[in-house]
């Protein structure tokens, strides 16, 4: 038993529901806070969570290979022992991103377990969580889109903050917390454009597709989920994010555009690389580069989660590293492409947490045996690399020390745009990457 959805009453009808997530309408707190906001070192930060649980010895050290061709200099190439699973890509173009940022290279997730909500969490609030976290709240610390919106002078509205998230899961979350005078009023627009766009598909969304009764519940769920983000209001559960109606109307005219341009098969290879390369990472950075484009934020967060699948095979976690890697370096092209966020724009890229440095007993098609992350050391291995304009940051600066931790992410944020002497003392225990700016 199947039931047929007809492409363009599917695609209405969810394109209607995808907007709610990110353009219900609400007040905006009137009035100014005049808070001292310091001088801005750009106007512009992206952050991109290498997320997924992605090891030093893949990456930055590179011990099995240039499986980060497009982010670091220098390898001999990819192990021999895993080079026949390794899809090939084209290299990312231009210059690797470690010629234009300082790279931390011991960079430290060094509290709390190394789960991907905690180590988000950590990564956006800026404080370690060390107890469990339910998955179904928001954090208890105020994420950086608060703080950004809040405390920077003019008060930023919403338009100018983005959370862009590759699964669903809690991730949606993220995106405000449940701190006393923080909350929705001051959270970011989230999306989440790998279930829109690549798991209900560009092309179901292409053609008409009779789904099954398994799929359609989860096109089911998916929408009651945009729905019941729709109808919240800020004073249920702590709120959902809203935005001014001029800015609403722009959102949903985006997201019409973006539904009308999977209609017609253009998101199903938009960088040229071969549809069949393309997986979820590709596709919510993709997404995340549209955003830019339309909107130039001031405050974007991106993740990638493909190199999750380590748990069970090694080999495709390092395929999914390579389009990660490829991703990331799309992104910054983009953003050095896209007028108003040239050169006046800092990239930020770090994992959320690390792997471990024995691997479990599942083995893979060509003999690799999987990698979890269960708190040991490795695991709370990670790099940080900040990249940016030559005139703002240290260009091809390596720091092999032991410098730097998950939660100085949120206050260099701060600093780069200028708002964290307003931060009330006590809130962000980390410091500022100050090695990285000129």
């Amino acid at each position: 038993m199947s039931n047929y959805i007809p492409r363009r009453s599917f695609l209405k009808k969810t394109a209607m529901a995808a907007a709610a997530t990110v353009a219900a309408p609400y007040i905006l707190p009137t009035g100014r806070l005049f808070a001292a906001s310091g001088n801005r070192i750009a106007n512009h930060v992206v952050f991109c969570m290498f997320a997924g649980g992605v090891r030093n010895i893949e990456s930055v050290l590179q011990g099995r290979g240039s499986l980060m061709p497009g982010t670091f200099i220098g390898s001999s190439g990819i192990d021999p022992s895993i080079a026949p699973g390794i899809q090939p890509l084209p290299l990312p173009m231009g210059q690797t991103l470690q010629a234009q940022a300082t790279l931390f290279k011991q960079f430290r997730y060094a509290q709390g377990p190394t789960g991907h909500f905690n180590g988000h969490s950590t990564a956006l609030t800026g404080n370690y969580t060390l107890q469990d976290l339910s998955i179904k709240e928001p954090p208890r610390n105020p994420t950086v889109f608060e703080y950004y919106r809040k405390h920077s002078d003019p008060i930023q509205n919403a338009l100018n903050a983005w959370w862009i998230s590759n699964a669903l899961g809690p991730y949606p979350s993220l995106n405000f917390s449940t701190y006393p005078g923080y909350g929705a009023l001051y959270g970011a627009n989230f999306m989440q454009p790998a279930t829109l766009i690549s798991e209900l598909g560009a092309n179901a969304l292409s053609n008409p597709k009779a789904f099954s009764q398994a799929q359609m519940q989860s096109v089911n769920d998916l929408r009651s989920f945009f729905n019941e983000s729709f109808s919240r209001s800020a004073s249920q559960d702590g709120g959902s994010i809203l935005n001014e109606n001029s800015d609403k109307d722009l959102i949903q005219s985006f997201l019409q555009n973006t539904f009308d341009t999977a209609l017609a098969g253009g998101l199903n290879d938009p960088w040229n690389v071969g549809q069949q390369f393309m997986n979820d990472d590709m596709f919510n950075v993709s997404a995340a580069e549209r955003i830019i484009q339309q909107f130039k934020p001031e405050l974007l967060v991106v993740n990638m989660q493909g190199v999750d699948i380590c748990h069970s095979n090694y080999t495709q976690y390092c395929n999914n590293l390579r389009k990660a890697d490829y991703a990331v370096s799309h992104l910054w092209q983009t953003i050095q492409s896209t007028p108003g966020m040239a050169n006046d724009t800092i990239l930020i890229v770090a994992p959320e947490h690390g792997r471990n440095l024995q691997p479990n007993t599942i083995s893979d098609n060509y003999g690799q045996l999987a990698l979890d992350h269960t708190s040991d050391n490795t695991s709370r291995e990670i790099f940080c690399m900040v990249v940016g304009p030559p005139d703002k940051v240290q260009q091809n600066q390596v720091i092999n020390t032991v410098t730097g931790e998950s939660i100085d992410i949120v206050p260099t944020i701060a600093h780069i745009l200028g708002f964290k002497d307003a931060i009330p003392g006590g809130m962000l225990p980390g410091r500022v990457l100050n090695e990285a700016f000129i």
